[in-house]
């Protein structure tokens, strides 16, 4: 494996900063509309890179802008609310980030302060939690609950509480906090099929839904390595990246990233590293920024966006791939 030094990347850390607002909010593109669960990705390539301060100011908006039950809005503009959605996955990461952060920097204050706020959307996420275990995928503008759920949103949600649960014993109050509620989602998605896409077409054809059980570690072990191999070909175009959406010529960044953290977290690390490889090559020749995909098909980046979000995924699977720092093997 032949080693990238983290300064390699140090200019994505720069570009998430000018994509950073003076409230704290880390909007997709500099002005651009800004979603809760991307501004915590965002943060957590800051973490990497030693940006202490930026990130720990992107919590603060957090804090300053959760509603009163404990969620956050989809999506918002500068200051405004642009879209009245409640979403429980992006309301649970702010615990998921929380972790990572502390785990780079160990700073207990930062973790202290920030616990009531955890809690909260933590509470807010539960509420959604049916007798089955799945999670309700959101709460509408009028504020009630939406009636499905999303496989590869519950991953996500199952990683939060995991790392709620580890900031509640690292701060020293209950060991096996939501210990019932992890068990009730982890059985969900390994077992409860049924659960998912009840009211939609499936997802099953977007790659997430293929490998998010794995990088959020539901799924591990010998059964792991049978769902990547199962997918594999559905979703990885050769020497590109892998495919967000399994019948479209578009291979995606931020979703190749998150394949590379899923192998390397079944020892998979020469897949890994050709993967990430192949993501490298698809840098904007100028910028050297990096484009939400590419339509292989018709040789165009597409969506024409750079997301601060996407940046944030290659510094996180680099991270894994050439251990950095004491949160390369968080994933």
């Amino acid at each position: 494996m032949t080693n990238k030094s983290i300064n390699t990347f140090g200019y994505l850390g720069e570009y998430i900063i000018s994509c950073q607002e003076e409230n704290g909010a880390i909007a997709w593109e500099p002005s651009s509309k800004i979603d809760p669960w991307d501004h915590i990705e965002s943060a957590m390539g800051l973490d990497i890179l030693g940006f202490e301060d930026n990130s720990k100011k992107a919590y603060k908006w957090l804090v300053d802008s959760q509603e009163s039950d404990g969620s956050w809005f989809s999506e918002y503009k500068k200051e405004k609310v642009t879209t009245f959605r409640k979403e429980t996955n992006f309301s649970a990461y702010i615990a998921t980030g929380a972790w990572h952060h502390y785990i780079n920097f160990e700073n207990k204050k930062f973790l202290q302060d920030l616990w009531p706020t955890i809690q909260k959307s933590i509470n807010f996420v539960l509420e959604g939690q049916t007798m089955d275990g799945d999670i309700l995928w959101a709460k509408d503008k009028s504020n009630e609950w939406m009636d499905d759920s999303l496989l590869t949103g519950c991953s996500s949600i199952y990683k939060s509480l995991v790392c709620a649960q580890n900031i509640s014993r690292e701060l020293g109050y209950k060991k096996d906090a939501y210990k019932e509620e992890i068990s009730k989602i982890s059985d969900a998605i390994k077992n409860k099929p049924e659960r998912f896409d009840r009211t939609w077409e499936s997802k099953s054809r977007y790659s997430m839904d293929w490998y998010y059980p794995i990088l959020c570690g539901v799924i591990v072990g010998e059964e792991a390595q049978i769902r990547i191999n199962d997918g594999w070909n559905k979703f990885i175009v050769k020497d590109l990246g892998c495919k967000c959406v399994e019948e479209e010529p578009w291979v995606t960044v931020a979703e190749s990233c998150e394949l590379v953290l899923a192998l390397n977290k079944i020892r998979e690390k020469e897949k890994a590293e050709i993967l990430f490889n192949n993501v490298l090559n698809l840098a904007d020749p100028k910028s050297n920024l990096f484009w939400t995909g590419f339509v292989y098909k018709d040789k165009k980046y597409w969506p024409v966006e750079k997301p601060s979000w996407t940046a944030a995924a290659v510094i996180l699977a680099a991270n894994s791939l050439y251990k950095y720092t004491k949160a390369s093997d968080f994933f």
